[in-house]
């Protein structure tokens, strides 16, 4: 059983390189993306720590993770904003250089669904910065989030044609 989930998982990683290898290549560089919780349930957190195992093995595709957002070109941020990560958030936020993107991943950062009544919850992450890309799913899973990655990189491309 174990045989035929990795060879699933092994295609499906195989389709997504090729499907997307154009975006990948175009971008001249590696994605340095900065992880920032802003209050969640830690379902995406799992989801986004699995990008680091060998199975979609994220480092593959030019994307890593840094441990500030001093070297980051991007923010990936999940969970709704809680009063106590605001300034955190935008200070991250404020600490990337420019060029920055952001993306949001999971159902929590754009309607916060479980903890909308909450008092400790401030709303939404693109109610306090702005978002570039969005990965919807509760939690999604790491292909998914994987293709939020090429799809960045991809509009990132575009953005560099058009200058």
């Amino acid at each position: 059983m174990f045989y035929f989930f990795k060879k699933v998982l092994k295609r499906k990683r195989r389709e997504l390189v090729l499907k997307n290898a154009e975006g990948i290549a175009g971008l001249g560089k590696s994605l340095y993306v900065r992880h920032v919780d802003s209050g969640s349930c830690n379902a995406c957190e799992v989801e986004v720590a699995a990008l680091g195992n060998p199975h979609y093995s994220i480092e593959s595709f030019g994307i890593r993770f840094v441990a500030s957002p001093k070297h980051a070109d991007v923010l990936l941020v999940t969970g709704c904003v809680t009063r106590n990560m605001l300034t955190a958030l935008k200070k991250a936020y404020d600490n990337t250089p420019s060029p920055k993107w952001v993306i949001t991943v999971g159902d929590c950062t754009e309607s916060c669904p479980f903890f909308k009544d909450s008092y400790s919850v401030e709303g939404p992450v693109s109610k306090h910065i702005p978002v570039h890309l969005h990965v919807p799913g509760c939690p999604p899973e790491p292909s998914e989030i994987i293709s939020g990655f090429i799809r960045l990189m991809n509009l990132i491309q575009r953005e560099k044609v058009n200058f």
